[in-house]
């Protein structure tokens, strides 16, 4: 007996002793770009920072394989977030970072995307290698003395630990607890808002909640050709072979009804054509060649396709290339409010639809030789993710939860006919929706939903009230990522270099709230907006104008 309470005690002090508190000014929860932007900013401020990291790595879907970054303007884009980008510039200007390519060589394959994703006027550039991107947050990290805590994921069998309106503490899986007087939730998901006990929304509002033309349920083509749908039972012809995977057998709703489905998530990842530096496409151990029947047909229908009318393959320096468009239709809406195990699986059956496109294209016979000789061109980088088999870590998670504020940006903010007027940022891309759902309409035939696209040249402020929760819910918080924004609204400013300059901006909010010693909700716009511009973030559209 006397020895079993003996081991209690030594298992209760191991235990405790391994756990730590942590406290800083201000807890950066997520290492997005935005994270990242927001921890520099505070340690410059000269506030203590813990940036949070849920796994081991940072910069979110920046650094893993979205090299060909989505910025209309680049001109309208600021302070930390220029800084990444003249950092990029200056790395390729150096003869040492070509390898296998030369920089002239690599205008010519990338002209047409704006010779080569970079402007010599302003000193910055947008297309990059994903090692070059990480590598450039980490010295920024390193040069601001961030300190980062890798592998630390927020206990989500918790709530916050909250007192008159505040968050005291939050408290990792491994029993860490982070104590700070201002707390950023820079996560993809929104976990910290929502154990704050903030209010969010996940999917699409109605049309008729805030009276939006791109709200709601879309239906879209008929995906075939003309009134001709391709098939979408599992054996063509026979609907009691069941439908194919991923198509719903019905609409999920009428036209601008509200639902929980989000939009498609995918992989960005990196592919080459380098011989010296690529491996060769192989079949994929969980490979399901039935979620590839529907790309199958779809050839068939539409003969002749090119490789371009399947995915989207942008230039990168180094004889790499971005690729995107390998989406995963109607895989991922339990990925925002689900639990870590969740979205682990989630994560792998994402992966397993990449490398199976990737086999799939390069080797069944239904694929026209053209793109499958094309396809085999390529292989993953051997220098790219070297630690994850040659594979981006990080899922595009495009939309997950959105909280919802005293202000929520509308596409009303986008087309001008509502402006925000406490500004901490600019908006530049344009409407953008991947598809939301795949389905068989009343008359049997195949249809995308949801997907939008609508340019318009023009920025739009983003309102500082649209990143504060409510003040009743939580005080001390600033979600620069999961942002109080409609869905439509969200299509255009859930980009990466937005995320940046919301982040930083986030940063600056928290650190003068502490200055002043008020919530978020009471700092003075004033105030933020002297200490934004004086950070030389971006205001006004008259300040963005487009520089070539």
């Amino acid at each position: 007996m006397r020895s079993t309470f003996l081991f209690s005690l030594l298992l209760i002090s191991t235990i405790s002793f391994s756990q730590r508190k942590i406290v800083v000014d201000v807890c950066v929860y997520g290492a997005t770009s935005a994270g990242v932007m927001a921890a520099i900013e505070c340690a410059r401020a000269g506030k203590s920072v813990a940036l949070v990291s849920q796994d081991k790595y940072i910069g979110g879907v920046t650094a893993s394989g979205l090299g060909a970054t989505d910025i209309n303007n680049r001109n309208a884009i600021g302070g930390l977030a220029r800084d990444f980008y003249k950092r990029i510039y200056i790395h390729y200007a150096q003869t040492s970072s070509w390898r296998g390519q030369t920089p002239q060589e690599y205008a010519v394959v990338s002209r047409g995307r704006t010779f080569g994703g970079k402007s010599d006027a302003l000193k910055m550039m947008w297309v990059f290698e994903p090692h070059v991107a990480m590598k450039t947050f980490q010295n920024m990290l390193e040069e601001a003395k961030v300190k980062v805590y890798y592998n630390e994921r927020l206990d989500l069998d918790r709530k916050a630990n909250k007192k008159k309106g505040a968050i005291q503490s939050i408290v990792m899986e491994n029993g860490n607890v982070y104590t700070a007087k201002m707390f950023i939730d820079a996560t993809y998901e929104g976990d910290l808002m929502a154990k704050a006990g903030v209010s969010y929304i996940v999917g699409r509002e109605s049309s008729r909640v805030y009276n939006e033309t791109k709200a709601g349920i879309i239906p879209l083509a008929i995906v075939g050709t003309g009134k001709r749908s391709i098939d979408p039972y599992i054996k063509e012809g026979d609907p009691k072979s069941g439908v194919l995977p991923f198509i719903e057998p019905k609409a999920p709703g009428g036209k601008g009804d509200g639902d929980r489905r989000v939009q498609a998530y995918c992989y960005r990842f990196t592919l080459t054509t380098d011989p010296d530096n690529k491996l060769p496409i192989t079949k994929p151990v969980n490979y399901n060649p039935l979620w590839f029947e529907f790309i199958a047909r779809r050839l068939v229908m539409n003969a002749p396709l090119s490789l371009k009318n399947i995915i989207t393959i942008t230039p990168m320096p180094n004889n790499k290339t971005d690729i995107n468009q390998v989406d995963f239709v109607g895989a991922c809406y339990d990925w925002a409010e689900g639990n870590y195990d969740t979205r682990t699986k989630l994560a792998q059956l994402h992966r397993d639809y990449v490398l199976g496109m990737l086999w799939f294209l390069s080797s069944d016979q239904r694929v026209p030789d053209s793109i499958r000789s094309e396809i085999n061109r390529y292989g993953l980088p051997k220098d790219e993710f070297t630690d994850n088999g040659n594979f981006p870590h990080q899922v595009y998670v495009r939309e997950a939860r959105r909280m919802i504020s005293n202000y929520v940006m509308t596409e009303h903010n986008y087309y001008g006919k509502e402006v925000a007027t406490q500004p901490i940022g600019l908006g530049t891309y344009w409407l953008d929706s991947h598809t939301v759902s795949r389905y068989i309409d009343s008359e049997g035939y195949v249809r995308n939903e949801g997907g939008f696209w609508e340019h318009k040249p023009e920025t739009y402020p983003i309102d500082y009230r649209a990143i504060i929760p409510k003040e009743k819910e939580c005080n001390n918080l600033l979600v620069p990522v999961c942002l109080s924004a409609s869905h439509a609204a969200y299509g255009s400013i859930r980009m990466e270099p937005q995320y940046m300059v919301l982040g930083q901006s986030a940063a600056i909010a928290a650190c003068l709230s502490i200055d002043n010693n008020c919530s978020v909700q009471k700092l003075p716009y004033g105030i933020l907006e002297k200490a934004l511009l004086e950070k030389e973030q971006i205001l006004t559209r008259e300040s963005a104008v487009e520089k070539k």
